[in-house]
């Protein structure tokens, strides 16, 4: 079994009733009453596709994708930092 590389995308929406609609761009994974967006999976392969077809629709006010692909998953370096930034503090 192959895992399929999807990208998280939060679109933000006039009126949350039509929030059902999206399933046919993919998995709703959460649907936030107050700030009235919703966060969809799509796999990448018909990501452009769907995001073009999604921007013309109009209850649709705003398309974000998810930053979790660009933050660092290696927490070395902030925990390095931190250390470096203790030392220097417990020499003064």
């Amino acid at each position: 079994m192959e895992l399929r590389k999807r990208k998280g995308v939060y679109v933000y929406l006039k009126h949350l009733r039509l929030s059902k609609q999206l399933r046919k761009f993919g998995t709703i994974l959460y649907v936030s009453r107050k700030m009235k967006y919703v966060l969809l999976y799509i796999d990448e392969e018909v990501l452009s596709e769907n995001l073009s077809k999604m921007q013309a629709l109009k209850y649709v006010t705003k398309i974000e994708l998810s930053p979790r692909d660009e933050i660092a998953e290696d927490l070395e370096e902030v925990r390095g930092t931190a250390n470096t930034l203790l030392d220097e503090e417990e020499n003064k």
